[in-house]
């Protein structure tokens, strides 16, 4: 695991933004929840954000953003906490929006194994059951820059969701943006670290210092 990048001591302009993915949440239903209200952490994801926050005590965070969901919301509390911040909200960072909000879909469970919803299958580039690719990585950019500038010469922390962080990440190295969501490295509550010199993005590093866990486990 790499660890966080920390800002150099002497540089002016180097940035940096995390963009931290959530803690797991309290789920019991197993339902694919979306931008629903009232989802909160679990205590797993009360331990996880915790031991973020413990990972960027030393740190130089000076900006804490977060999207206006409730479990995002909790996980940038305890990192605000300890650097004395106050969270700041971004409807940029929200979940993507989904069709299949509020049902099951799991693999051979709920809503997929009844033909009705089908036909929002159809075309899994753009994609036809939710909010566009390349529109989530564009909201997620703005609001990775807005981060940059208020924390310019320091470090911003933005709190999001999975697929968001993962699709800002493969636009920024230049991937297609369609893609198998088994195979996202984007575990809970992990930061993907974005690092800037001026304006110019110079590095990417992804850590978990809440530890790894499986990006098709519930309480994405």
């Amino acid at each position: 695991m790499t660890e966080a990048p920390a800002t150099h001591p002497h540089s002016t302009t180097r940035t940096i933004v995390h963009v931290l993915r959530h803690g797991e949440v309290h789920n019991p239903k197993g339902i694919l929840y979306g931008r629903l209200p009232g989802f909160k952490l679990s205590v797993t994801g009360q331990s996880q954000a915790k031991s973020v926050a413990d990972a960027l005590a030393g740190h130089d965070i000076t900006h804490v953003v977060a999207s206006p969901l409730l479990r995002a919301q909790e996980t940038a509390a305890p990192i605000a906490a300890a650097h004395g911040l106050t969270i700041v909200e971004d409807e940029n960072l929200i979940e993507a929006g989904n069709e299949f909000e509020g049902l099951r879909v799991a693999v051979g469970d709920g809503a997929l194994r009844r033909p009705r919803h089908w036909w929002k299958l159809r075309d899994p580039f753009t994609p036809s059951w939710g909010e566009p690719y390349l529109q989530i990585a564009h909201r997620m950019l703005a609001a990775v820059n807005a981060a940059r500038v208020a924390a310019v010469g320091h470090e911003a922390v933005c709190v999001s969701h999975q697929l968001p962080v993962w699709t800002l990440r493969r636009f920024l190295q230049g991937d297609r943006l369609w893609h198998d969501p088994r195979n996202r490295q984007c575990g809970l509550a992990s930061l993907t670290s974005l690092v800037y010199e001026g304006d110019q993005l110079v590095d990417l590093v992804y850590s978990e210092p809440a530890g790894a866990s499986d990006p098709r486990i519930s309480g994405a």
